[in-house]
């Protein structure tokens, strides 16, 4: 177990690979699904609304080991007291988020889009700084980190919920969703395309080519693939795949895997701990629809979804605090 949340980041060969190799399958994996989707766009195939939750419900799965063990990698095992006070208080919060959730659909769903972006893009930007120390190079400046982290977030967030075809599907997770953007659907996607594309010109300007080439990608498939399977390739293929390579260093097993360049092992050390809360999530959201049959009875992606958001709110805090050692604005916050 973790002895702490205070670690080093020094060059390191093996974990340097472990990045590399977690955002060589994202890249891939989301232009893939991009490619897929055009093509389909192209002869007039269209991905039925069954076939998009079933994914989504899939990479809401896979994603979810990588936000499990926060408790591992935030507060030393002793004393015990404060172990079980931090997920004492972990619980705590994800509970009240849910409650929010559930009761005030909207304003949760819409606090939730907000958070996750911003959690979303940051911890993208933390994961290139990070793997930077590694390599044993120089950190990107605020600047750049900000131009990509905003537009890297809202891009496979916001485009998609305000997509046409995105008007179904959320009326398929929760009636009340559909209209969450109200009026404002057209300059939501005019203010995110603008930021991406000033985003993408700071950072090409900063001769930070693997940002710019990840914004076309985010923006790619944000732009051509369905809106749940965008949210399904992003969140499983891409943020839980880069946050997963972030849990490495911070696990002793995972690490010693990595330095000894077994980069399979470092990601199985990182993603078993983890493994438990998929049965629990599938179990809790199952009891949820049968519980509360109007809150939850829309189906098992909603109550799924409603336990991830959730989660997302203590997830997002604990990360924030290596987001920021990471991201050297330590001083601003």
């Amino acid at each position: 177990m973790s002895q702490g949340i205070t670690y080093a980041f020094t060059m390191n060969e093996g974990l340097s690979k472990v990045y590399l190799a977690a955002e060589r399958f994202s890249r891939v994996a989301i232009f893939a699904c991009a490619l897929f989707s055009g093509l389909l766009h192209l002869f007039g195939v269209t991905i039925s609304l069954n076939v998009q939750v079933v994914f989504a419900l899939v990479a809401l799965t896979l994603g979810i080991p990588h936000g499990a063990i926060d408790h591992l990698i935030s507060i030393p095992a002793n004393p015990r007291s404060k172990f079980v006070a931090f997920i004492a208080g972990y619980v705590a919060i994800a509970i009240l988020g849910g409650v929010m959730i559930a009761t005030w659909n909207v304003l949760g769903f819409q606090l939730v889009v907000i958070m996750s972006s911003l959690h979303f893009g940051f911890g993208d930007a933390s994961y290139e700084n990070e793997w930077r120390v590694f390599a044993g190079r120089k950190k990107i400046g605020l600047l750049p980190i900000f131009a990509y982290a905003l537009p890297a977030g809202l891009l496979p967030v916001l485009l998609p919920l305000t997509d046409s075809r995105a008007l179904s599907a959320l009326h398929r997770i929760h009636p009340a969703l559909s209209t969450w953007a109200g009026v404002h659907t057209s300059l939501i996607r005019e203010l995110v395309l603008a930021l991406a594309v000033a985003g993408f010109l700071i950072v090409l300007g900063s001769k930070i080519y693997k940002l710019a080439l990840d914004l076309l990608l985010i923006a790619l498939l944000s732009l051509v693939a369905p809106p749940l399977l965008c949210f399904a390739f992003y969140f499983g293929c891409w943020h839980a795949i880069r946050h997963t390579a972030r849990l490495v260093p911070k696990l002793p097993a995972a690490e010693l895997a990595a330095t000894a360049g077994r980069i399979a092992g470092a990601y199985k050390a990182a993603i078993i701990p983890g493994l438990y809360a998929i049965a629990g999530t599938l179990l809790v959201a199952g009891a949820l629809m049968i519980w509360d049959s109007k809150q939850f009875g829309s189906g098992l992606l909603w109550s799924t979804l409603v336990i991830v958001w959730a989660l997302t709110i203590p997830h997002m805090l604990t990360t924030a605090s290596f987001d920021r050692r990471a991201l050297n604005y330590n001083k601003l916050l």
